[in-house]
């Protein structure tokens, strides 16, 4: 009988780990939602109802010999994964992947795609009514989100407020970077409020069109028809035992070790958001673990020590302003920081949003 693995979440380093052992291990994959969410493509799917297709992937295609499960892991422990009050699995080897929680609509809360798209639907509905849309959070997910709304709406007037003094200051970013997104989006009439919060959050859901003024602590107004959070990533691991739980650190992130298994642990290991380590969150670091995580758990299924390490990436970003728009921050050989530009930033990213090879891995290319 073959040895179990059991993935515990099925986002882009835990689809791509079932996958990898699928032909050497009895793998389960647990996961509540009915279909994989292709995050990277969501803000597209915001504007363009053609790429909501591209953004929810049925599990049925992922694996052809283990099998996955739809439903909660309640709580976790070194060789056994709990899902019900009467229900469990019990696993030789115990893959921690579960990700972070975003509002939407970068990341989705509905468990099935048919209620997430039909509240896609309804929010571009609005959305078409809108003449201003504020945008709270000035990262990463706020700036391709303004780039995604001007790209698609040339009339629509998007605010982007943040407590910081300039954009994209969470990470280790070259000032030309954010000059160049900054220059382009201001080219669309997009209007940076920064240095100051806002004095209360808007009060109305987000992705709903329904008119509001609010202001920033420093007394300026600001007037939408519609809001989206663009800030507040969570580690979700509150599901873990006393033991796996010694790991955690205060921010819900897992210690890890270059082999990336957990810290304290020989046969559980963590990949992607959740681990603490030192790099910015973001799929292709996910991958990456589940790479180095495929290697250690067939040396640990046969009976070795986890001889494959990683190293954590290079401080990189791909930032899409809609399909012709953008800029890139990449290293280049040697360790030399580049910016780039929308024409090279839309053929990495902004043109297919890596949705050929997601379609790859579910198996629907």
């Amino acid at each position: 009988m073959a040895a179990r693995v059991v993935v515990v979440g099925g986002g882009y380093g835990g689809a791509t780990l079932a996958k990898r052992l699928d032909d050497v291990a009895d793998v389960v994959l647990v996961e509540p939602k009915d279909a994989f969410v292709h995050a990277s493509a969501a803000l597209r799917a915001v504007v363009d109802p053609e790429w909501q297709a591209r953004v929810f992937y049925p599990y049925d295609g992922l694996l052809k010999r283990g099998r996955v499960v739809q439903d909660w892991a309640r709580r976790v422990s070194p060789h056994r994964v709990q899902i019900s009050p009467f229900e469990s699995i019990d696993a030789d080897v115990v893959v921690l992947a579960t990700g972070t929680a975003y509002p939407f609509p970068a990341k989705f809360l509905e468990n099935e795609a048919d209620v997430a798209s039909a509240r896609l639907a309804r929010m571009r509905d609005d959305l078409a009514r809108c003449d201003r849309v504020l945008l709270v959070g000035g990262g990463p997910v706020g700036l391709e989100l303004a780039g995604e709304l001007t790209a698609a709406f040339r009339h629509l007037r998007v605010t982007v407020v943040d407590i910081a003094d300039d954009v994209l200051t969470s990470g280790d970013f070259l000032p030309e970077l954010r000059a160049t997104i900054r220059e382009q989006l201001e080219e669309r009439g997009v209007e940076f409020v920064t240095g100051a919060p806002l004095a209360f959050l808007p009060p109305v859901d987000v992705g709903t069109y329904a008119p509001f003024t609010v202001e920033t602590t420093t007394r300026v107004p600001l007037e939408a028809q519609m809001w989206f959070r663009c800030y507040g990533s969570r580690a979700q691991t509150g599901y873990l035992d006393e033991e796996l739980a010694a790991a955690r650190r205060p921010d819900g992130r897992l210690r890890v070790t270059e082999h990336l298994t957990v810290v304290g642990q020989d046969r559980v290991f963590a990949i992607g958001d959740i681990t603490d380590v030192p790099e910015s969150k973001r799929a292709s670091a996910a991958i990456a673990h589940a790479d180095v995580v495929a290697r250690n758990v067939m040396d640990v299924l046969e009976g070795r020590r986890p001889s494959a390490r990683y190293h954590a990436a290079a401080e990189l970003i791909v930032l899409p302003l809609g399909p012709d728009g953008g800029a890139s921050q990449l290293e280049l050989d040697g360790g030399r920081r580049e910016v780039v530009g929308p024409a090279e930033t839309s053929r990495i990213k902004g043109r297919d949003l890596f949705s050929t090879d997601v379609a790859e891995l579910f198996g629907r290319a």
